[in-house]
């Protein structure tokens, strides 16, 4: 079954077992108080982000407004209305990384890779996310790539990292 997602303008594909596990992860969770964001992380691990049928259906099955499961998806950073690439860049914008370059740092990832913060190259490899602090502030700029750290970073090393992640 192929599913749009209209608010991004992105299509997935969501099979029929995908919208079945879903209904189990559901079910699991029914009726119990507080279990909207278990429930929206699971989804997402599941499909890879939360398009907009995957909210109405997990709104219906928890028989709770589409409002409040939209609410709390766009409330916390760590759900995604859009899909992802398979390598995931976070660029570091807190203040020690701000003032050492992170701007130039950014704009060359984004001129690299043809996309903006917030949205995944077309073959589906990279996505660019801006992050508040790494926790490395003494190292900046910083990025993360996956699980990969890359500290006191100048934008001509750029294109050579994202090349490890062919």
């Amino acid at each position: 079954m192929r599913m749009a997602c209209e608010e991004c303008r992105c299509s997935a594909e969501i099979t029929q077992d995908k919208w079945e596990k879903l209904d189990e992860i559901i079910a699991k969770y029914k009726g119990r108080p507080g279990a909207l964001i278990q429930v929206l992380h699971e989804a997402q691990e599941l499909i890879g982000y939360l398009p907009r049928e995957a909210q109405v259906r997990v709104a219906e099955g928890l028989d709770i407004p589409l409002s409040e499961v939209y609410s709390v998806v766009t409330f916390y950073a760590l759900f995604s209305l859009k899909p992802k690439g398979r390598h995931q860049i976070n660029v570091c914008k807190g203040t020690a990384c701000y003032v050492r370059g992170a701007d130039r740092i950014l704009e060359k990832l984004e001129d690299t890779l043809g996309i903006t913060e917030g949205d995944t190259t077309s073959d589906g490899r990279f996505s660019i996310e801006v992050v508040r602090c790494m926790g490395a502030c003494g190292l900046g700029p910083v990025i993360r790539v996956d699980d990969d750290i890359y500290a006191r970073l100048k934008p001509d090393r750029v294109p050579e990292i994202l090349k490890k992640y062919d």
